[in-house]
């Protein structure tokens, strides 16, 4: 039993090798999660949540604006709403992208919980979010006036995470 207990150490070291190892060999180290920062916004066009009518990004992001991609489905999602709905108070404008998310379920989520946003959209198949570099939902992307991406910021939104996007508007 004692002879057992000398090769143990080896057993871990050999455990968290294999570990690192699969984590190293699945990890796609071209996927750069803030590559979109500093570029222009994609030139997109989407269905807007309640009419269904496509809708042009270029067109609803004039001025300092967030784009928030967000889903009913995304727990995260729901605890950063509070602060989105605090932006909103303070006069800042937001623009809701659903992520592939059914539409009826998008628009209970937000008849539930408020709803923050200046237009509502809707990437039912991700396509936007994959020209964006969403990695997983919640996402925020500050887009300045002229039209380029500023600041992206992944998972929910905080007060302080709020407020350094803020600032890189100004």
């Amino acid at each position: 039993m004692k002879r057992w207990l000398a090769f143990a150490p080896l057993i871990v070291l050999a455990a968290l090798a294999l570990l690192f190892a699969g984590y190293a060999l699945k990890r796609d180290p071209k996927v750069q999660p803030h590559a979109m920062v500093g570029k222009p916004m994609p030139a997109l066009t989407l269905p807007e949540l309640a009419s269904g009518q496509p809708a042009a990004f270029k067109d609803l992001a004039k001025g300092p604006v967030l784009v928030n991609f967000f889903a009913s489905w995304c727990a995260p999602c729901e605890v950063e709403h509070p602060q989105l709905m605090a932006l909103k108070a303070q006069g800042v404008t937001i623009i809701g992208v659903s992520y592939k998310d059914a539409p009826s379920n998008t628009q209970a989520f937000l008849a539930r919980l408020g709803d923050p946003f200046a237009a509502r959209l809707v990437d039912r198949d991700g396509r936007a979010g994959l020209e964006f570099g969403v990695t997983g939902v919640p996402e925020t992307y500050l887009i300045g006036s002229d039209g380029m991406i500023l600041a992206k910021h992944t998972g929910p939104l905080t007060p302080d995470a709020a407020e350094d996007l803020l600032a890189k508007a100004r």
